[in-house]
């Protein structure tokens, strides 16, 4: 075994560096971004605003921080009555390697028509914190299932009164919370459940977890459960899952009691700035956003 001895002034020296490294690598930016998306014709107004906010984002992330291309390719021979039938597969995609933390400012729509097609053209502008991605960060499993607990019932599509189950799996242990934010402006805690003391639900690394049933918990814990369906007052409403997950111990928000028969809840401004307080401190956090249409 070969072992090298620094001296202790030189440990100190390449530890302060390797902090300063770190905190340089996590500095947050203030970053600013604008989209203009042309909606289809079967994008609700409401669907058209989020989707060009969310563009906005990925394109002011893009610009800063820059993008990472990945390719992959297959080869696929079958052979079908003594003849080989060869495909040649490839698979090409981008990620942006930066995160949003925090809309610092109101985003600003103007929201027009099209004369010559009649086409919803959104046009949007977004600032917020943002931070470069320095990992690789942890690849978790996460699917919405509508109506039936495998994942064959993924879906992102509900009618009033679909029953909600959420699939989840980690290759670490870690903690999970999840939140449902609504047209109204609120944030409603779906995990851990409302009578969870701890504030948390911690996740068992490799364990395939489908939250919302108390049929698939044992029976010791299925009391503690909280089912849940959604609904819509208007005739289509859209809605979105936070999905958050670390490695590191954090606790829910300081949300409360609201409606008879409603989750713990708390404003949508409250929510996200425990959010961003929290990935902020916690370079591991990683949030998935899933957009969920519900129609009467």
């Amino acid at each position: 075994m070969l072992t090298y001895n620094v001296p202790k002034r030189s440990t100190v020296i390449i530890l302060l560096l390797l902090f300063f490294i770190n905190i340089s690598a996590q500095k947050t930016k203030t970053i600013c971004g604008e989209y203009t998306y042309i909606a289809p014709d079967n994008v609700s107004p409401e669907q058209a605003r989020q989707t060009a906010l969310e563009r906005a984002k990925l394109e002011a992330l893009a610009e800063e921080f820059g993008t990472t291309v990945s390719q992959s390719n297959a080869t696929v021979v079958e052979n079908k009555s003594g003849a080989s039938d060869i495909r040649f597969l490839s698979f090409g995609g981008s990620e942006v390697k930066g995160e949003w933390l925090e809309t610092t400012k109101e985003p600003k729509y103007d929201v027009s028509y099209d004369k010559g097609t009649g086409s919803l053209v959104v046009k949007v502008s977004v600032c917020g914190k943002a931070r470069e991605i320095v990992g690789a960060g942890i690849d978790y499993t996460v699917k919405v299932l509508k109506n039936g607990t495998e994942a064959k019932f993924e879906s992102d599509n509900f009618k009033d009164g679909d029953a909600i189950y959420l699939l989840f799996r980690a290759p670490t242990d870690g903690y999970l919370a999840v939140y449902l934010l609504d047209e109204t402006q609120t944030a409603y805690c779906l995990l851990p459940y409302k009578n969870t003391p701890s504030g948390n639900a911690p996740i068992k690394s490799g364990r395939e977890y489908v939250f919302f049933s108390a049929q698939k918990v044992d029976r010791s814990e299925a009391a503690t459960v909280d089912e849940y369906v959604l609904t819509a007052d208007k005739s289509t409403e859209q809605n979105f899952l936070y999905v958050i997950f670390s490695p590191n111990e954090f606790t829910k928000a300081n949300d409360k009691i609201g409606s008879e028969g409603f989750p713990r809840e708390l404003r949508y401004d409250d929510f996200q700035q425990w959010l961003a307080k929290n990935r902020t401190r916690d370079k591991d956090m990683k949030v998935e956003i899933k957009g969920l249409t519900v129609t009467k």
